[in-house]
């Protein structure tokens, strides 16, 4: 070393820090033009070893040190954003002077701009702490010399082979694994995956080497397949995925500047376009890149179950009880299914789709065997057309699917394994497909399977609680495979374009029509899969009070068999689209028209006559007055002053509620405000009984706003005598506690902000979500007259945001519409909002479109 730059210690961090500095922009900028993201991580250890050797050389340390790279420096994989993990390896325990020298070792590499994680241990130190610290454990495990005492590295390796435990090391990391999934959900197919830690992800990887390494199997994937754990395939795929998820990671490191590794939306597309990907008519370049993740990352996973299994059998073999002959292709091996010998599939074809039926009809059988599951894998490319076409194949597909148990767990198992996308190939083309419509929070293949767990849990006693009446309906539902085969063709053709309710059908009808079904079953299934949003868009966005909206729905769905399917199945598929988007109300709504529709198809499908049933809630609501011995004529003040579009947009029981309240104070000068727990589930029901006045529904929404409720359904009427009699069902969304807390709370702000005649507030802002910020929708809003031509129709479709109801509201007002119900949805981080609104010039064509652009104009995010 430099003599003059010994004497400078400036000079020496300064030269160091530029060489750094300049190799490795030289570096990212062969990655960039060459997307060799593997070379890139070997040269930048080069480039570390070099720099850290050269400094070392020059430090006034013992010959008798040992300078280690350990983790993911040591496995030679250094990311652009990584942390470099160092071990200053010393003979014994270090005195004052030394530990100042290392002290001011460590400062030179952070002075340098190395990001250095270093730790200071003696051999015997090393050796105890990684007997009882797994992580520990796993960094040494692949630390290699960078410079100093070879000697002492070779003792350190000696002390660390004593101290692993192949067995112990291999149960700690198979549950460490399984802890680390479990923080993930166990899913590969996060919107937002970490491309590390995620299921499927490197991690994965590395877990498999380190346990082989730790069992002296080797440390590379070709040494493993040279033990006859891989395939000579199996190896090169695997290279394929890790090829894949280092060029991902490393371009995330280059792309974000710093260390992440988590796909988050706001580098979704970036990352897309810098690494090739280019949008489609109907899909974006993030989402091709995501599938292409979400594909590897199940291939990771399939043979990381593979392997796990089979290095763990030979780390711990386990006394082996004679095969249990089932058939002539498969054998009950320690309660595992078992292949009689590894060529079964290759030679009968049709025991692929068998082997699962077995799982299904012998309960006592825990799971596949390694080398079952891996026969599956290979076998996957033997389901062809004319595999496809064999009726004996198409039987056992559909016995798979009317089996009493497993259904849904031997799926998801030839989902995991290929099996299905290749039986079902428009399955196979959605499988990892992720669409950003801002309510789906799963793949579409994921999201198929989950409406079918659902469908599966509505026969499931242990569920029976969640689903009262969808498990007692479920239970009477002659032959509830057709849903199953419902629930895998509702999305199939997601991404191609045009409907895809439509072009499901078509494939559905194509399936039937191949598999031999009964025309009855046939006909409900693409039924089913054409209209699955039927019944979702009524309850949400149409007055299902109303006789002739329930009518006009039961002359769709015709018959009872018709409506129970697609109740059941419209329960199921939207529980499977988010957690985010289920919630009591639309439970409520669902049952709510289920059970008018009911009541309408017994009747033979007539729509009941207005007055008859105005009459008939009337007489309820007074049954349920006598309860709190109220005068015969408590509410004939209150009735003369209500209309008859108010009896028929309420129920029997809030006629009750309202009468109670206001019988006593027909007229009012101060605004008379009600909340109670809503009875029939979740969150608030408000009433609101005031004098009419300018800009009420606006003042109202802002104030439910800023109280952290959100508006589910509102219904907007004035009585004769100009007095606002408003409902309002809430649901909490903020962190406020007990909806019950809240009533008085309501009652007593509302009524104050209401008689003191403020102006409308605008609720707070509130942050948008980066799903929205990235992955923006166009608002859609359009103006129609209602059938009977009397109001208009307001529909909007938005992204969500904080205050945009309340920015609907004040644009209504200021164009003089009067609001008279209103229905609000939600769909994750979607609205889709129904007004019926009238009033103002609303019925002059130039006044619509300015209200329709304005408001789209307020929309946008």
């Amino acid at each position: 070393m430099d003599s003059d730059t010994t004497r400078d210690p400036l000079a020496l961090v300064a030269g160091y820090r530029l060489r750094l500095q300049r190799e490795q922009t030289t570096i990212r900028d062969r990655y960039l033009a060459s997307g060799d993201a593997p070379r890139l991580l070997r040269e930048r250890c080069c480039l570390i070893d070099q720099v850290l050797c050269d400094l070392w050389q020059g430090l006034d340390l013992p010959s008798s040190l040992a300078l280690l790279a350990v983790g993911g420096y040591g496995r030679g994989e250094l990311y652009p954003a990584s942390d470099v993990d160092l071990l200053l390896l010393l003979p014994a325990t270090p005195d004052a002077v030394l530990i100042k020298k290392l002290e001011q070792a460590v400062t030179l590499f952070y002075d340098i701009g190395l990001e250095v994680a270093p730790s200071v241990r003696t051999v015997d130190e090393c050796s105890h702490e990684a007997a009882g610290d797994l992580t520990i454990q796993t960094a040494l495990l692949e630390a290699r010399l960078l410079t100093g005492s070879e000697e002492l590295f070779g003792e350190f390796a000696a002390e660390l082979e004593k101290v692993l435990d192949p067995h112990a090391f291999f149960e700690a990391k198979r549950s460490e694994q399984e802890e680390r999934h479990r923080r993930y959900d166990d899913t590969p197919y996060s919107l937002e995956p970490n491309c590390k830690e995620g299921p499927g992800g490197l991690r994965d990887l590395h877990t498999i080497l380190w346990i082989a390494s730790a069992a002296g199997y080797g440390t590379t994937w070709h040494e493993l397949a040279q033990y006859g754990f891989l395939t000579q395939e199996e190896e090169a795929q695997l290279q394929r995925c890790l090829v894949f998820l280092q060029q991902l990671r490393t371009q995330l490191h280059v792309h974000v500047g710093r260390r992440e590794d988590r796909l988050l939306f706001d580098y979704q597309t970036a990352l897309a376009e810098q690494l090739g990907y280019q949008a489609t008519a109907t899909r974006r370049a993030s989402e091709l890149l995501m599938q292409r993740y979400y594909r590897t990352a199940k291939e990771v996973t399939q043979i990381n179950t593979i392997l796990l299994v089979n290095i763990g059998t030979a780390i711990s073999p386990q006394l082996q009880q004679p095969p249990r002959p089932i058939n002539a292709n498969f054998q009950n091996s320690n309660d595992f299914l078992d292949v009689v010998d590894e060529d079964v599939f290759q030679r009968d074809p049709a025991a692929i789709l068998e082997a699962f039926l077995l799982m299904q009809k012998l309960p006592a059988l825990q799971g596949m065997t390694a080398r079952t599951l891996r026969a599956l894998w290979h076998a996957r490319t033997r389901i062809d057309s004319a595999f496809r076409a064999d009726p004996g194949n198409r039987a056992r597909f559909l016995e798979i699917l009317q089996q009493p148990r497993g259904v849904l767990h031997e799926i998801r198992r030839m989902n995991q394994f290929g099996i299905l996308g290749r039986y079902l190939p428009n399955f196979g083309k959605i499988v990892g497909q992720m669409q950003h419509d801002l309510f789906h929070v799963y793949t579409v293949d994921q999201h198929m399977l989950r409406v079918l767990r659902n469908l599966r849990r509505f026969l499931a006693d242990e569920f029976a609680h969640e689903y009262p009446l969808c498990s007692e309906l479920m239970g009477d539902f002659q032959r509830p495979w057709v849903l199953y085969i419902a629930a895998l063709f509702h999305d199939i053709a997601k991404g191609r374009g045009g409907d895809h309710s439509r072009l499901g059908a078509v494939d559905a009808a194509r399936f039937c029509n191949d598999h031999g079904l009964a025309a009855e079953d046939s006909e409900l299934i693409c039924w089913l899969v054409e209209q699955h949003l039927l019944m979702s868009t009524v309850a949400q966005k149409q007055d299902i009070g109303d006789p002739e909206v329930v009518g006009a729905f039961a002359a769709t769905v015709k018959d009872e068999r018709h409506l129970t399917a697609l109740y059941l199945f419209t329960v199921a598929d939207i529980r499977g689209t988010s957690p985010k988007v289920w919630n009591s109300w639309k439970g409520q709504l669902l049952e709510q028209l289920f059970r008018g529709t009911c009541r309408s198809l017994l009747a033979g499908g007539e729509v009941p006559v207005r007055q008859g049933l105005i009459e008939e809630r009337q007489q309820e609501a007074l049954r349920l007055l006598r309860y709190f011995a109220l005068p015969d004529a408590v509410h004939e003040r209150l009735w003369k002053q209500l209309d008859t579009v108010y009896f028929l947009r309420h129920s029997a029981e809030e006629i009750a509620w309202h009468t109670r309240a206001l019988h006593y104070r027909p007229v009012v000068e101060q605004a008379v405000i009600k909340a109670r727990m809503n009875p029939q589930g979740e969150g608030l029901e408000v009433m609101i009984y005031a004098p009419d006045q300018p800009d009420l529904f606006a003042r109202l929404v802002g104030f439910f706003c800023r109280a952290g409720y959100t508006i589910v359904d509102a219904k907007i009427h004035t009585t004769r005598h100009g007095y606002a009699l408003d409902s309002f069902m809430l649901l909490n969304v903020g962190d406020l506690g007990s909806d019950r807390a809240m009533i008085s709370y309501i009652e007593h702000e509302l009524q104050g902000c209401l008689n003191h005649g403020r102006p409308p507030e605008a609720p707070g802002n509130g942050r948008i979500s980066r799903q929205v910020k990235h992955f923006p929708i166009h608002p859609l809003v359009t103006i129609e007259p209602d059938e009977k031509g009397a109001h208009y129709v307001l529909s909007v479709s938005a992204a969500d945001r904080p205050g945009l109801l309340y920015a609907i509201a004040m644009t209504l007002a200021a164009h003089g519409a009067n609001l008279h119900t209103a229905k609000i949805s939600t769909l994750g981080e979607r609205v889709e909002d129904t007004f019926l609104i009238g009033g103002g010039d609303l019925g002059m064509t130039a006044s619509r479109i300015k209200l329709e652009t304005e408001l789209l104009e307020r929309l946008k995010v």
